[in-house]
């Protein structure tokens, strides 16, 4: 069995890697963000290559991307006896955290209470860029949002209008999830489907490399769109198929803590 579970790590390793467009740096955030994110959680440098070297990722390039996120404030690293750990930073933390709701969001919950702001003058065009900043807001045009939510205040510059039903064009939906984000989703899915399910529990390093590549997969898609009603879908959106089998997947491999990644390097 467990030459089985092996070959089908390796196989699912080189089927969810994606070597075109494999930053290191935003792979090590997935990986602390999913198994280390609280504080007190380290992963010690071992443990870390051991995790990520499968992917086709050489030492070199984690010590660089390393050092990048530590330079950014993301990570800090410290000696430990003859090895270094690794852990999230406060900073990193707060930006995991900011995330990962909607990363984990199994069953998102989609507004029903929807407002439509348009702007006419530079003025208006302002409090405009102001509001898309936030989570709620999606672009329409350069002078139009929409939005969830309370409807905010001081509106003085920006005609206002409250909506319940509406019909969305096909150029909006094209708008809010692109050809790129479709084929990205849509390519996660079918080599999510030719991965399957372990056909046997695999080790604490396995796991971690699996549930890294997975979760920094999915974020790279979840992130891109707001939860949004089906009536804003493209016929052709993949999502929510997409996302049945990321928590599949996930679920038959249940997250180790850091100190079991790091015990399972060990040896101890």
């Amino acid at each position: 069995m467990t030459k089985d579970i092996d070959h089908w790590f390796e196989t699912s390793v080189a089927q969810l890697s994606d070597p075109q467009n494999q930053r290191v740096w935003s792979i090590i955030v997935s990986l602390f963000g999913d198994m280390a994110q609280a504080e007190g959680d380290q992963i010690s440098g071992a443990a870390l290559t051991r995790i990520i070297t499968p992917m086709g990722i050489k030492p070199e390039a984690i010590r660089v991307a390393l050092h990048r996120l530590r330079k950014d404030g993301w990570i800090e690293s410290e000696r430990s006896g003859r090895a270094s750990v690794h852990f999230l930073t406060q900073y990193g933390r707060s930006q995991s955290a900011a995330v990962t709701p909607r990363i984990y969001d199994r069953a998102p919950r989609i507004a029903q209470d929807w407002h439509l702001l348009i702007a006419d003058d530079a003025a208006g065009q302002a409090v405009l860029d102001d509001l898309l900043l936030l989570p709620n807001y999606i672009t329409v045009n350069r002078n139009t949002a929409l939005g969830h939510g309370t409807m905010p205040g001081s509106l003085e510059d920006l005609l206002a209008i409250g909506a319940s039903d509406f019909a969305v064009p096909d150029w909006l939906k094209a708008r809010i999830f692109p050809g790129d984000l479709t084929a990205a989703c849509g390519s996660l899915l079918q080599e999510l489907k030719a991965a399957g399910l372990p056909p046997a529990q695999p080790d604490a390093l396995q796991i971690a490399a699996l549930r890294t590549l997975v979760v920094h997969r999915w974020r790279r898609v979840v992130l891109r769109h707001p939860d949004l009603p089906e009536s804003f879908h493209p016929a052709s959106w993949p999502g929510t198929a997409c996302r049945d089998r990321v928590f599949a997947l996930l679920d038959a491999l249940p997250r180790p803590d850091a100190g079991t990644l790091n015990s399972a390097w060990d040896g101890s």
